[in-house]
């Protein structure tokens, strides 16, 4: 991929999707049933365009290091490191990037990015503009926890899952809240299938629109679930801040592990990270 001519396009097509995006929730911020609550987010507050070369902007995004435990509690297999062969920026994107190699007794290595203790808000329209990887056993993600987490851990601190994605269903992806009574595999999700196109061929806008009583859950301009507490199986932990994380994880319970036709490397391209607030 000529990385020179894409972001090019990325640069017209950005300033267009912006006026688009601006006028869209200057009318109904997209929504797609009349009974939804929807709100406008139109004042800047965390915005990183990545346009500066090398390593990610320190004063926004850390690193979690290493395998965490089983496997960052999905069995996942690979190894996360802040190495810029698994993370930097080239040319105006984030490149996260899983790699196929034996590292510290792993067999593949990646990253995992997070404002915590960085950037925390409750509340607001979280967005990224992301180019997804495919593949069997690749998994990215594009999520929130809650900031409390060190003090109330999982899922007692609660998440919100923006963009999670098989990379063996290229059309597919899911968005997700999980809470005390409704975690894993009893998460409150739905999907959003892309018509006629694959997420891992071009960039797509991932986002949420977060009030006190419910979470929109968009996909470029299309509003396409509303969470609120009367959809979730136990408490609603969603009225504090939030802290974001991006990354690329190779197999685990979710996805399952690489095949013989899985190919790496594999780079979660992302354009731009944003957060608005009311």
């Amino acid at each position: 991929m000529n990385v020179n001519n894409k972001y090019s396009k990325i640069q017209r097509i950005s300033g267009l999707w912006c006026l688009v995006a601006l006028f869209t929730i200057l009318l109904t911020a997209c929504s797609a049933d009349e009974t939804q609550t929807v709100a406008t987010f139109t004042n800047l507050v965390m915005e990183d365009n990545f346009d500066v070369e090398g390593r990610p902007d320190a004063s926004i995004w850390g690193y979690d290091i290493g395998t965490g435990v089983n496997g960052w509690g999905n069995q996942e297999l690979q190894y996360y490191t802040s190495r810029p062969e698994n993370v930097t920026v080239e040319n105006g994107v984030l490149l996260i990037t899983a790699q196929q190699e034996a590292f510290e007794n792993s067999q593949y290595t990646s990253a995992r990015l997070l404002t915590k203790d960085l950037f925390e808000q409750q509340y607001g329209r979280f967005e990224a503009r992301i180019r997804l990887p495919y593949g069997q056993g690749i998994w990215p993600a594009f999520w929130m926890l809650g900031a409390d987490i060190d003090e109330n851990p999982w899922p007692g601190a609660g998440e919100i899952d923006i963009m999670e994605y098989r990379g063996q269903n290229p059309t597919v992806l899911i968005g997700s809240v999980h809470g005390p009574g409704y975690s894993g595999g009893q998460a409150i999700s739905k999907e959003y299938v892309l018509e006629n196109d694959r997420f891992d061929t071009g960039f797509h806008v991932f986002g949420i629109e977060w009030g006190p009583e419910y979470i929109n859950y968009y996909v470029d301009d299309v509003l396409y679930n509303q969470i609120t507490p009367e959809d979730v199986t136990g408490t609603w932990v969603f009225n504090k801040p939030f802290y974001i994380l991006m990354n690329l994880a190779v197999g685990g319970t979710f996805v399952g592990s690489p095949n013989a036709e899985t190919q790496f490397p594999q780079s979660m391209i992302v354009d731009y990270v944003r957060v608005y607030e009311q």
